[in-house]
């Protein structure tokens, strides 16, 4: 029935959050035509939360080693805000596209939904 999920950041400067996506996060894309690029994401998995506030959705990017990462983009020039911080269910870090919106990567301690369905198993997680 579904053939995967289409998420939309909006940018102040799209073009150099594209580069960034391009050339620091490594994802390959298609021109949609004009210049507007659709990036192929790693396995994604979605996840409900209960809030007493406003309804909203967040976009984090799954890291099996945050600390690896984290050195691979503060090498390419990335601005990272602030220092890891051990949530418990994982690590959490942020960093900043070229148009200062925050972007959130973390490392999961628990267990992952986006193996389902391809045979593998998931990566056994420290609890």
């Amino acid at each position: 029935m579904f053939i995967g999920a289409h998420i939309i950041v909006y940018s102040k400067n799209a073009e150099a959050d594209r580069a960034f996506l391009r050339d620091h996060l490594g994802f390959a894309g298609v021109d949609a035509g004009d210049g507007w690029l659709i990036f192929k994401l790693p396995p994604a998995e979605i996840a409900i939360h209960p809030t007493d506030g406003d309804a909203r959705q967040e976009l984090y990017f799954l890291c099996d080693d945050i600390g690896g990462a984290l050195g691979k983009l503060r090498a390419a020039g990335a601005e990272l805000t602030g220092a890891v911080s051990d949530e418990g269910w994982g690590m959490l870090a942020q960093t900043r596209l070229p148009s200062g919106s925050g972007l959130s990567l973390y490392e999961p301690r628990h267990p992952v939904a986006f193996h389902l369905g391809e045979g593998a198993k998931p990566p056994e997680r420290d609890r």
